[in-house]
């Protein structure tokens, strides 16, 4: 835990009692502070009594004595309208904060230039983040992984020289956070999501971009330069006479990191040698991978590792749970559970990294569906449409890909395992990659993952992969 002392004896309000608020509740509470907090949720208000933390209804607080709101990341703190106590501290001209924003605090006050990394970008940080983190940690760095990655930044280590945290920060996140300052900042890309909580693409991709505009001097900025919004945020920075870091798997560049084959290259005034080679890494295959990986080598670069200890780091990844992660394999058919992919582009990013696919698709849509995998459906041999959006992606496939209404993941799984057997293809691949959110048949995407793995694991002959 990291005892929150910036805030020793003044009373805040924390609304939002999950994982992340209770962690913050802890924090500061052990750091001297006095909370009281508050859930929509009666139930959560109730657990939280039992686990002793003061509990209260902040409408009937004085809020002329409270120094912040801490606020839960998933509580709408602008769209599609304020949430009740955003509104409610504004009026009293109290900040609205998150637990990032009290773990950035904490850090200038006990270690300003202990090793930050903050990740974020629209996919693929999940997987960055717990790979910087095990680059570093193979490297003999203390080193912890956090934030919207599942572990919340209050319950790590407290921030010291020589103890590494790479945190992933999600938008909602960065938008509570006002003095962001991380060592080393990554920026690997942005497309259109959580429109609804942020408005419009620019005002998101706007919060994204903190993450690299407010390293810290002498710090780092990492930015994936293959899409439009980021390429114009690295030109930004380095206008501003600050340095940037490109990386690119498209296309190589005259300063920075790209992808040639196999190799990430290092490339400085036009010269360019390779740093490290990806090939063969089953946990990092595909090129949204190589993005990944080569973000993660420059943060390691930055923070003094060489490339021979990043390259071990890099062939010992175990690879992350429900993100393209190989849990099974009867004969020639793979298992893989992609449930992390939440969005199109993300599904995308499965897609492009196998030839014969039986995908498994469908939930709780997000907006444009999946319109924009149309490049990919050539490699698509039949879907299994699942949850609300079924109809919806039945319209899109239909005439174009094989599909069929499953309706429920398990139906699915071995509708798509039998066919995968019986297609006699050289390496069937049965994908969930929904390309959908969870809420309408799973409480998350980790629990419909976990689904998957569990229902791939009954089927007859399946041997569980060394990667799962």
């Amino acid at each position: 835990m990291i005892p929150v002392t910036t805030f020793a004896d003044k009373r805040l309000a924390v609304f939002g009692l999950g994982s992340s608020g209770l962690a913050t509740c802890r924090a500061l509470r052990a750091g001297g502070a006095e909370v009281v907090a508050s859930d929509d949720d009666d139930g959560k208000i109730i657990a939280a009594a039992r686990a002793g933390i003061p509990t209260g209804d902040l409408r009937h607080i004085d809020w002329s004595h409270i120094a912040a709101l801490v606020l839960a990341p998933g509580v709408p703190l602008t769209h599609p309208a304020p949430h009740w106590s955003v509104g409610l501290a504004r009026n009293a001209a109290v900040a609205v904060i998150g637990d990032i924003e009290l773990y950035c605090g904490e850090r200038r006050a006990r270690a300003p230039q202990s090793p930050f990394v903050a990740v974020t970008g629209t996919n693929g940080k999940s997987t960055t983040t717990a790979l910087i983190a095990h680059v570093l940690s193979s490297a003999g760095y203390e080193a912890e992984c956090g934030g919207n990655i599942g572990v919340p930044v209050l319950s790590l280590e407290p921030p010291r020289t020589g103890h590494a945290h790479a945190i992933e920060c999600s938008s909602y996140q960065i938008d509570l956070s006002p003095t962001l300052d991380p060592l080393v900042g990554i920026l690997l890309n942005v497309s259109a999501d959580h429109l609804d909580r942020h408005g419009t693409l620019a005002d998101y991709a706007a919060i994204k971009a903190r993450v690299v505009d407010a390293v810290q001097p002498g710090g780092s900025a990492i930015v994936g330069v293959d899409d439009n919004w980021c390429q114009a945020v690295a030109d930004r920075i380095e206008q501003t006479g600050r340095p940037v870091v490109r990386v690119s798997v498209r296309r190589p560049l005259p300063y920075g990191l790209y992808l040639d084959g196999d190799r990430i290259m290092r490339a400085v005034g036009g010269t360019a040698l390779p740093l490290v080679h990806i090939g063969g890494i089953g946990s990092l295959r595909g090129v949204h991978n190589a993005q990944n990986a080569a973000c993660a080598a420059g943060a390691a670069l930055a923070l003094g590792l060489d490339a021979a200890a990043i390259q071990r780091g890099l062939a010992t990844f175990p690879g992350l749970a429900h993100r393209m992660e190989q849990v099974g394999r009867c004969d020639r058919v793979l298992f893989v559970n992609d449930s992390k992919a939440t969005n199109a582009d993300a599904a995308a990013r499965a897609l492009a990294s196998f030839s014969d696919v039986f995908w498994i698709a469908g939930g709780r849509a997000k907006a444009g569906g999946i319109t924009s995998l149309e490049g990919y459906f050539p490699r698509i041999r039949k879907a299994y449409l699942i949850g609300e959006a079924a109809a919806e992606f039945s319209a899109t496939l239909d005439g174009r890909v094989a599909h069929v209404v499953a309706g429920t993941l398990d139906r699915a799984v071995a509708l798509a395992a039998r066919d995968a057997e019986a297609s006699r293809l050289d390496e069937p691949v049965v994908l969930l990659s929904p390309a959908c959110a969870s809420f309408d048949q799973f409480a998350n995407f980790e629990i419909r993952g976990s689904a998957f793995r569990h229902l791939v694991g009954k089927l007859h002959g399946v041997a569980p992969t060394k990667e799962s």
